[in-house]
């Protein structure tokens, strides 16, 4: 007769299935009674190693165990945060239900929309927008917002144009200045980004 696994090693076993996608071995993990907010070494949690991994099947599990979708780990991640890092909506939209906090921070002092905006993510930053009462002014520890973080961080493409047009159609603040005093229109002109700098002088004119 092989022993019931004790909540200990079935919180072990948790972390490993969440950071796999395992579906059922989470489960499993959980009917043993494993801690949803058991941590690695790294203090994530199961919920954040799936969010990182964006395996939505395993967050949807946990979640309906009522883990904690605002649970950070020693870098200041959380597993909501990270869905701003890969821009995944479904991810994003399975978290809702857990109640996340919009104005926790990572260890830039920016919200989930401020890395997606980077990163050129368009369909998350509209549906972040659009779904929950994200800041879209929200200025980060470098003195950037969003809109900021698309034109200095983005590559004046169309995927970054998109951008910039999403969130000026949220409300967003083309007035507002980094700590260097540059509006997003000066550093778009700056770095050669034409179409951008015309569509960030439109937005100001109209304010």
């Amino acid at each position: 007769m092989t022993d019931k696994p004790t909540p200990t090693s079935a919180s072990a076993s948790l972390l490993d299935a969440a950071a796999r996608g395992d579906v059922e071995a989470v489960r499993a993990a959980l009917d043993a009674g494993a801690d949803t907010e058991v941590r690695d070494d790294s203090r994530r949690t199961p919920l954040l190693l799936a969010a990182l991994a964006d395996h939505v099947a395993v967050a949807e599990v946990l979640v309906a165990a009522g883990a904690d979708v605002n649970a950070q780990d020693d870098r200041d991640d959380s597993a909501w945060l990270v869905t701003g890092v890969t821009g995944s909506v479904e991810m994003m939209r399975t978290l809702l239900p857990a109640g996340p906090d919009l104005t926790l921070t990572n260890r830039f002092g920016g919200i989930s929309v401020i890395p997606a905006s980077e990163r050129g993510h368009v369909a998350y930053v509209r549906a972040v927008l659009a779904e929950t009462a994200t800041d879209v002014d929200h200025v980060n520890r470098l003195g950037w917002t969003a809109l900021l973080e698309a034109v200095i961080l983005g590559d004046g493409g169309p995927v970054h144009q998109q951008v910039v047009e999403i969130l000026l159609a949220a409300g967003a603040d083309p007035a507002i200045r980094d700590h260097d005093g540059l509006t997003a229109r000066v550093h778009a002109e700056r770095r050669g980004f034409l179409a951008m700098a015309d569509t960030l002088r439109a937005a100001e004119a109209s304010r």
